[in-house]
């Protein structure tokens, strides 16, 4: 299993049968690398979304439009997506899994908010949502942007994740201080990715704290289009 960060929240996941694209926000995003585009983008299968602002649902469309692949998340995104962009989905909702080339995803909850501005006007997208993922022996929690939440307590009774990939760059989402807290008082992680920090300036810059708070995790500061790599 391998775990590629392309930059803010734009994640790569490949587990079983399954390539994942997460939030591809890829040309727009002044982390990535352009050049890159083709290597981080090839053969994926599914690309899933946890809400509908620009900097996660990004070139989501032309990409499920390149590849023929479908567009996976709440029910009122995914029928935009179709509607707008002529693209295949599977839209479902909070508590529902979905079986995809051998991984199973399951919708949770995230609080934050969701829209898309189309055509000058700003429209609700359903409801912002985390992932959990699991297969060949691990479970990822991808919290997408998000606070912290009560529910998380049960989200980490029910599905136990190993990995933590977490928003935690502040102002829109949790910061590292927030981020640390939900992890050790909610979740039992081997490993936390932080992800939405450093694209802009009014982002936490380095995930110091988050690293001094989880002395028992493995703590991972992504570097892009370098996979992390998972037995």
């Amino acid at each position: 299993m391998r775990i590629t960060f392309l930059g803010h929240s734009s994640f790569r996941i490949e587990i079983e049968r399954a390539v994942f694209l997460i939030d591809p926000w890829l040309h727009q995003n002044p982390a990535f690398p352009k050049a890159q585009t083709e290597a981080a983008i090839e053969g994926v299968t599914h690309i899933l979304l946890t809400h509908g602002h620009s900097d996660h649902i990004g070139d989501a469309l032309a990409i499920a439009a390149q590849k023929s692949v479908p567009i996976v998340g709440i029910v009122e995104l995914v029928a935009w997506c179709q509607e707008h962009g002529g693209v295949d989905g599977l839209g479902f909702n909070k508590g529902g899994t979905v079986g995809l080339n051998g991984a199973k995803v399951t919708m949770v909850a995230a609080s934050h908010s969701s829209s898309i501005t189309h055509e000058g006007a700003r429209l609700t997208a359903g409801a912002e949502v985390g992932f959990m993922i699991a297969g060949e022996g691990h479970t990822i929690y991808v919290s997408g942007d998000t606070d912290i939440m009560a529910d998380m307590e049960w989200m980490g009774d029910v599905h136990n994740p190993d990995i933590g990939i977490l928003s935690a760059g502040g102002h829109y989402t949790m910061d590292m201080k927030r981020a640390a807290y939900a992890a050790k008082r909610y979740f039992n992680f081997k490993t936390v990715i932080p992800c939405h920090y450093k694209t802009f300036s009014v982002l936490e810059q380095s995930a110091k704290v988050l690293i001094k708070a989880l002395p028992d995790v493995q703590v991972i500061e992504p570097e892009v289009m370098v996979p992390i790599s998972f037995v």
